[in-house]
């Protein structure tokens, strides 16, 4: 962000404002120019000795790039909404440390020290969702991973992170994922299974 600020503060930006409704998320049809500073920017990975200087260039080019596109508009209301980011940005990763909590929304804005619609405007913001929803989000995903990779059954994950009602679960996790949760987790272990069994193609000599 200070960055961002700086390069704002040096250049003019003839960009228009974000409207009220702007989603948390945008996409943009990247420049040639911008894809240029990327690809150098990993080109430096060649040459080690050189990061420590021509990284920090590149990296303002590419936000200096990023400012000037069609979507720079929502980097720099990012950039220059200022405390009330910064007080969203710690709710948002209040949220991810303790995902598994009941979640008072009123606690959460006071803690972010907002009132609680500025919370839920600030938080679609930056999110595209509601803080309940982003909490929901989070507890069915980690679920998932747990059943997955450490053999959970569904309602164990349930109550891992958070869910009182095993029930609830099954029926959010179904309609959010598109299959009830052990079918998902057996699907999701046969195709990890058969990537494992494909036969991996030497390209060297």
């Amino acid at each position: 962000m200070p960055i961002i600020r700086e390069i704002l503060s040096q250049q003019e930006f003839h960009l228009p404002e974000v409207s009220g409704d702007a989603r948390g998320m945008a996409v943009g049809v990247t420049s040639v120019e911008l894809l240029d500073a990327c690809i150098r920017l990993l080109d430096l990975l060649h040459t080690p000795q050189d990061i420590s200087f021509l990284g920090n260039l590149i990296q303002r080019e590419i936000v200096f790039r990023l400012l000037r596109s069609q979507q720079g508009r929502h980097l720099r209301a990012i950039a220059t909404l200022g405390e009330q980011t910064h007080r969203t940005a710690k709710a948002v990763e209040w949220l991810r440390m303790n995902y598994a909590k009941p979640l008072r929304v009123e606690q959460l804005a006071a803690m972010a020290r907002m009132g609680v619609s500025t919370l839920h405007h600030q938080f679609r913001s930056l999110t595209a969702m509601s803080p309940l929803q982003y909490q929901k989000q989070l507890r069915l995903h980690v679920a998932r991973e747990r059943m997955v990779n450490d053999g959970l059954d569904a309602a164990s994950a349930a109550f891992e992170v958070g869910y009182e009602s095993a029930s609830q679960f099954n029926r959010e996790y179904s309609r959010f994922f598109g299959m009830p949760p052990m079918r998902d987790v057996k699907t999701r272990r046969m195709a990890g299974f058969a990537a494992a069994r494909e036969p991996q193609v030497d390209l060297g000599d």
